[in-house]
């Protein structure tokens, strides 16, 4: 295995990394703008207050990992999708900021319009996220140059936008599952019914994803059949697919969160296996494709952001597990909380 394909495994282990954390908490987010009461509203901030920034330095380290590894992917996707990334940041920003602001000021109005920052700079990164890797799925136009020649309302394409809605409806069941290990009483109860709805509404749209693949994007199911690890990762999506609705039946929550986190890492695993060795498709020739051999570092660069890479996850791995276990267990308000 050469350093450019262990890198592509490792920007690949990050952005999962990423999906599976802050997608639960996107997904709560969104749910946010549903919920009843203020106690409710309080109890779902709550649930990912000690958590949601650790869980977007997944985001920084994933695409810090991308500029070093392959600077021209880099450059192509953050020119080609600028607009779509300052309306993410901008979301991403607003969802912070309410966080902190939402109490500051006893008001039912006050709290209202942070309610809704909160719940909207949610929803839009679900869907811009979505709607991104729809675009690296379907191909973006880019010149023998490796330079994008598209627009920002070509990137609103049918396809990008099914992905979307797709990632809107997988994170938003991830967040109802998280939201009920985390609750109790009726809105424990009423977010498991969320999640089942949200699962069956996540099938059909994978179902329907995949087929739209095969006539939008046929070059990603080339010698797809052929490679064992396809066929470890789609075992790996089916067993997930049917464990969710058996768990939440029994109220096995943990487990339900745990498949709910296999079926978003075997999605993105096995669109990674069907881009590899591209990492950017071309719409315009195939040839002109940005892939891990023409768009990588030097080898003495990816050696060098290896062996970093090799001490810093393991930190942030074990940063990660060390909060969840110090904040597990049920949500419990007092005056200090959000």
């Amino acid at each position: 295995m050469d350093l450019q394909t262990i890198w592509f495994l490792l920007v690949g282990v990050l952005i999962t990394g990423y999906a599976i954390l802050d997608g639960f908490d996107l997904g709560v987010g969104v749910l946010h703008l549903f919920l009843k009461n203020e106690q409710e509203r309080r109890i779902s901030m709550n649930a990912i207050g000690p958590v949601w920034d650790g869980n977007e330095v997944w985001l920084l380290t994933g695409g810090g990992a991308l500029f070093a590894a392959f600077p021209i992917v880099y450059a192509t996707v953050f020119s080609g999708f600028y607009l779509a990334l300052m309306l993410l940041l901008v979301a991403l920003i607003f969802r912070a900021v309410s966080m902190e602001f939402r109490g500051k000021v006893d008001s039912p109005h006050w709290k209202k319009v942070w309610d809704w920052a909160f719940g909207i700079g949610s929803l839009l990164p679900a869907v811009l996220f979505g709607v991104a890797f729809g675009n690296i799925l379907h191909g973006i136009p880019i010149n023998e140059h490796g330079t994008f020649t598209g627009s920002f309302l070509g990137l609103l394409n049918p396809y990008a936008i099914l992905i979307g809605v797709l990632s809107l409806t997988l994170f938003t069941m991830h967040g109802a599952i998280y939201l009920a290990l985390k609750s109790e009483g009726e809105l424990h109860d009423r977010m498991i019914g969320i999640a089942s709805s949200f699962w069956v509404s996540t099938v059909g749209l994978y179902l329907l994803a995949t087929l739209a693949s095969i006539f939008v994007s046929s070059f990603l199911f080339e010698e797809m059949l052929v490679n064992p690890l396809f066929w470890v990762l789609f075992l790996v999506l089916l067993a997930s697919l049917i464990s969710i609705p058996v768990l939440l039946k029994g109220k096995n929550l943990f487990k339900a969160f745990l498949a709910s986190s296999m079926l978003i890492a075997s999605m993105i695993g096995l669109s990674a296996v069907s881009l590899f060795p591209r990492l950017v498709p071309s719409v315009t020739n195939l040839d002109y494709s940005l892939t891990i051999r023409n768009a990588s570092s030097t080898p003495a660069t990816l050696t060098v952001m290896l062996i970093i890479a090799l001490i810093g996850m393991p930190l942030v791995i074990g940063y990660t597990i060390f909060i969840y276990r110090v904040f597990k267990g049920k949500v419990a308000l007092n005056e200090s909380s959000y």
